[in-house]
């Protein structure tokens, strides 16, 4: 146990186990309470009424355990209390290997609100969307139908987790939806992998992280190593694709930051309760990937870990943000085990960037706003183009013999091709193909860079980048020759 999280919770329990000798005395006395604890006589007073004069006979363990709840629920979403099992699974979690359906979630409103469906699990596979509002839980196995409405985070978990190959029903809200949308979702152990990778074309590489687990900073530094052989030379550019990224990990966070940064420059800063004591993580690698230029994909849906290593990037001018402001979840945690083998997560701190910008319920804001776009319409409406020469009937072919640049204009702009449709009901743009006898997204940049608009756009700016770089070295010399 970490001494600061024993030191927190030695008072705690020490009045919690002055509450347990009382009721076990038979007798009502009136625990003398320290003046932060003044209104702890009224809990024992209640605590004793209930358990001496309630209709039926109560569980003293779970009347506590219920309080425990009731008083953390006062307070952020993040802050909760864990049962020993729960605990005991949420300690397996950043292993990347866990059971359930593969939602993270949180409450948003009032509501249980779908951060991000992790990439090719069961709910990504079944259509769980971002922003999904889970209104109904229901496993028809067990006979539970439970209103998610007042439920705590880690309660919904322990609903929609189970054994592998059994089923359970969730009832969302969706925007633009009429009604309430059933998905029905067989659990399966949930193995994350936290590094994908490709090349998009030549010298460019798309990587992505699908969140920040145990090694995921080593893991990304052997996949650009694996795409640099690819390519034969060092990489120009690389997007860095933090779409959808829920987060995980701060060291990884830092490990991440510090592939491209220098060393000893400041990633993220926590502050606390006391503003005085502020605390500051440091990049801690050489920067091995300091010559190619870095474009970053985030959107609503990125949050915590991903939101630190965009805001580090941002702030030292290392890379450019694309897309949609981030999910804001700049809160930090810290996990203290208890003696009943249960745990409490406790919110400790707010994160700060660099610069000094907090990321709480703000989130980071790109350089460059890109939409999510349905390349199919954009492709239609780029068929009404204004008329060139080269389509003139019987237009003059240039001297060199060259081609012209006319579009193939024979193909109907009304025609729905396949995939198109589905682009209409599919968020994520990339290629879904069956593998044994599930739905699989296609991780081959070159393929899904055809649907992704923003994906597209991301690849524009890192290569403007690139020109204007080398434009702006030109310039130099050219003013330094001159000078001479």
């Amino acid at each position: 146990m970490k001494r600061k999280g024993h030191l927190f919770f030695s008072t705690f329990l020490g009045i919690i186990a002055g509450i347990t000798l009382t009721l076990g005395l038979g007798a009502y006395q009136v625990v003398s309470a320290a003046p932060n604890y003044a209104q702890l006589d009224v809990f024992t007073k209640v605590l004793h009424f209930v358990q001496t004069n309630y209709v039926e006979e109560v569980d003293s363990k779970k009347l506590i355990e219920g309080a425990i709840k009731g008083m953390l629920a006062t307070l952020d979403p993040h802050t909760v209390y864990l049962p020993a099992e729960q605990f005991k699974e949420m300690q397996v979690d950043t292993s990347g290997k866990f059971g359930g359906l593969g939602i993270e979630i949180s409450i948003n409103e009032g509501y249980l609100t779908v951060v991000t469906p992790i990439e090719d699990t069961p709910a990504f596979t079944a259509g769980v969307e971002p922003g999904d509002k889970i209104l109904i839980i229901e496993d028809k196995a067990k006979k539970i139908k439970k209103e998610t409405k007042g439920m705590t985070l880690q309660e919904a978990v322990n609903l929609m987790r189970g054994e592998k190959g059994t089923k359970v029903t969730i009832h969302i809200a969706r925007k633009g939806a009429d009604k309430l949308l059933p998905i029905e979702i067989k659990r399966d152990i949930i193995k994350v992998v936290a590094i994908k990778g490709g090349m998009i074309e030549p010298d460019y590489a798309w990587l992505r992280i699908t969140n920040f687990q145990a090694n995921t900073g080593r893991d990304l530094r052997k996949k650009i190593e694996q795409l640099s052989k690819e390519n034969g030379k060092p990489l120009q550019g690389a997007v860095l694709d933090l779409r959808a990224n829920p987060g995980g990990l701060l060291e990884e966070a830092v490990n991440v930051s510090g592939l491209f940064l220098d060393k000893q420059l400041p990633v993220v800063s926590t502050m606390g309760r006391n503003k005085a004591k502020k605390e500051v993580e440091f990049a801690r690698g050489e920067n091995p990937y300091k010559n190619f230029r870095l474009v970053v994909l985030v959107n609503e849906a990125s949050a915590s870990a991903s939101e630190i290593v965009a805001g580090a990037l941002q702030d030292h001018k290392r890379a450019i943000i694309v897309g949609k402001p981030t999910f804001g979840k700049g809160s930090v945690q810290t996990v203290i085990d208890l003696e009943n083998q249960a745990g409490l997560k406790l919110t400790v701190a707010r994160y700060y960037t660099p610069s000094g910008k907090s990321i709480q319920s703000k989130g980071i804001v790109p350089d460059i706003e890109v939409d999510r776009l349905d390349t199919a319409l954009i492709d239609k409406a780029r068929k009404g183009k204004y008329l060139r020469e080269a389509d003139l009937e019987g237009h003059l072919i240039n001297e060199l013999g060259e081609a012209s640049n006319k579009e193939d204009s024979s193909e109907d702009p009304t025609k729905v091709t396949k995939g198109e449709k589905g682009d209409k009901e599919d968020k994520d743009k990339r290629p879904i193909r069956e593998k044994d006898g599930k739905k699989v997204r296609v991780d081959d940049p070159k393929e899904f860079i055809k649907t992704d608009f923003q994906l597209q756009q991301a690849l524009s700016y890192l290569k403007a980048w690139n020109i204007f770089e080398a434009v702006s070295d030109q310039a130099r010399a050219v003013k330094s020759a001159s000078a001479k």
